[in-house]
């Protein structure tokens, strides 16, 4: 039985497309996490969407009841890139029809909510951003002290170090979506702030067997994760011929609650840097471990997970979203 110190009360804000779906579906049926609130934003569906795929997760998970908030529905800079392509236009892969919506609908905004829990009681809860920082760079102009009453940060988001020489990565549709919300989250003063980037998420593969095991397992919760990824996989197979996804948002949930899977990190400023094209959030080294060639902007130290334990985490993420 987990003790109640060592439970997590988290403060989920997502662009509840399928990964972010699974990553909510993973929290609910982990004994050492409590969802306390989640807040909806646009990225990988407009923020609508979002908000009804938030509902019809925690209709399968039973937690109905959970507090949600309506967040932002574009960048503070720009417009929305909604990534249609890889989530669906529902951004659950067009697999309902019937919308639905959270029972639980906060009136205030995701920003406000997310500043009047950490000001309710600081340091006890947990802020997990998987989508877009939007939420986060609003909040921070209602109070750009509101990181440092949260016990830590988790994104998903970013890339860490700068790859090896010749070596690209895959872009990091958070970090792009919203360049000036990420810079003010990495500039921002906070408690702890843990970057899982891409660098990290994209190899964590679920596999074909993993999926066929989540079909076979006869559970409600099997039944909607084996669906969603047979959408995810849809997108995926274009990239790597092979009908597999990456864990993104999972990953950075269980890091969350289980940090003993982080085996490699870097400490240090991270900038939000761009070649015109692509924005990203790297931390302020090289891979040989230099600075980089130009002037950066001061910012407090962030960990940046390099390494993880894929197999262990793998192997839980499966058995939790089998619903057994």
């Amino acid at each position: 039985m987990t003790a109640p110190d060592d439970i997590r009360h988290i403060v989920l804000d997502t662009d509840t497309g399928i990964d972010d779906a699974l990553a909510l579906l993973y929290l609910a049926g982990r004994p050492d996490a409590e969802l306390s609130a989640i807040t909806a934003v646009y990225g990988n569906t407009p923020v609508d969407s979002s908000l009804t795929n938030i509902a019809r997760v925690l209709k399968v998970a039973g937690l109905e009841d959970t507090l949600v908030a309506r967040g932002a529905d574009r960048p503070i800079v720009g417009e929305p890139a909604i990534a249609h392509l890889v989530h669906g236009r529902d951004g659950l892969g067009d697999l309902w029809s019937d919308p639905i919506a959270p029972k639980n609908l906060s009136p205030l905004s995701a920003a406000e909510l997310i500043v009047e829990l950490g000001r309710s009681r600081p340091g006890y809860y947990d802020l997990l951003p998987v989508g877009p920082l939007t939420n986060i760079g609003l909040a921070l102009e209602l109070d750009p002290e509101i990181l440092t009453l949260y016990r830590s940060v988790v994104i998903m988001g970013g890339s860490g170090p700068f790859p090896p020489l010749g070596v690209s990565q895959m872009v990091d549709a958070n970090i792009q979506n919203d360049g000036e919300a990420a810079r003010r989250v990495f500039a921002a003063p906070r408690n702890e702030l843990v970057m899982v980037g891409v660098n990290v998420t994209a190899g964590t593969i679920v596999d074909e067997q993993q999926v066929e095991a989540l079909a076979r397992a006869g559970t409600e919760w099997g039944t909607f994760s084996a669906q969603v990824l047979g959408a995810y996989m849809d997108f995926y197979q274009h990239a790597w011929g092979r009908r597999v996804s990456s864990a993104h948002d999972g990953l950075a949930a269980a890091l969350l609650v289980q940090p003993s899977w982080i085996t490699g990190s870097r400490r240090g400023p991270v900038n939000i840097v761009t070649d015109g094209y692509s924005v990203r959030a790297h931390l302020l080294e090289t891979h040989e471990g230099y600075p980089p060639s130009w002037p950066t902007e001061p910012a407090p130290d962030t960990l940046v997970v390099t390494e993880v334990d894929r197999e262990g985490f793998l192997r839980d993420f499966i058995r939790v979203l089998s619903g057994r």
